[in-house]
């Protein structure tokens, strides 16, 4: 069997940064354990899986090397970039998801693409996890959860940039993972953060959509201001504007193709 398949580096203008998806859609599901076989094979954050529910309506599915994902952001987009590339005509696009409901995505006039997410604001930790703050090499000034990660505060861009992590100590945090996060001082920027998820994806993940669900409005009640901009510091590098209503979070980006092609499996 061939499957059609394209990788896009979301959340960049560029290719090589971003986060890398990859998509494929189909006319009907394939086999949990083929879907999973084929992200580990892509071995990208996300494998992203389409199945036609309607008209402009997509249900969705997100695969992991290791795991399914409950929600995925930058596989989110691409996927949208993919179907708004096939059918030019479309504005806005449906997804349907198990877990986080119907998902509105819109092609913007400045070419970005637009994505309505659940707001999963987080809620302040009154006692730390021990495996948080031994699976970290700077101490927390503050930590959130909510039911995808904690959310760790620091001081400072240079805490960021240079935390390190001890995967084995963080992978007994799961099912959650690690988002690290600080009031941005680069001009452009509200605030800048990089993802640890061992346990459900890998090391470091180059820029999480999903998390910004909870980073958004904790920092839009932390800065007092609803429309954002976030910079996620990995070594490729991703740009999200985030804006922040009721119980919503509305978060767009740019996406480019890197590849085009087909699988055999």
């Amino acid at each position: 069997m061939e499957l059609e398949i394209t990788v896009v580096d979301a959340f960049t203008n560029s290719v090589f940064g971003g986060n890398p998806a990859a998509v494929i859609i189909t006319d009907e599901w394939l086999s949990d354990e083929l879907m999973q076989s084929i992200a580990a094979e892509n071995n990208l954050s996300e494998t992203a899986f389409l199945v036609l529910a309607g008209a402009s309506t997509y249900q969705i599915r997100w695969f992991s090397p290791l795991t399914e994902i409950d929600f995925c952001g930058h596989a989110t987009l691409a996927s949208a970039f993919v179907l708004f590339n096939k059918n030019p005509e479309l504005a806005s696009i449906k997804f349907l998801a198990k877990a986080v409901g119907e998902l509105l995505v819109e092609k913007t006039e400045s070419g970005k693409i637009q994505m309505d997410f659940p707001n999963t604001k987080p809620k302040k930790v009154e006692t730390i996890p021990d495996n948080l703050v031994a699976g970290l090499s700077i101490l927390p000034v503050d930590v959130y959860c909510n039911s995808q990660a904690y959310f760790v505060i620091y001081e400072s861009e240079p805490e960021v940039l240079s935390v390190q992590r001890n995967n084995e100590a963080l992978k007994q945090l799961a099912p959650l993972d690690v988002v690290v996060t600080c009031r941005s001082d680069t001009k452009g920027y509200d605030f800048i953060s990089r993802y640890f998820w061992p346990a459900n994806g890998g090391d470091e993940d180059p820029v999480t959509g999903s998390i910004h669900t909870g980073l958004a409005p904790l920092w839009a009640d932390r800065l007092g201001k609803n429309d954002l901009v976030a910079y996620q510091a990995s070594k490729r590098g991703g740009v999200l504007s985030c804006l922040v209503a009721e119980n919503r979070v509305i978060i767009s980006g740019n996406a480019v193709q890197y590849l085009s092609g087909s699988i055999t499996v």
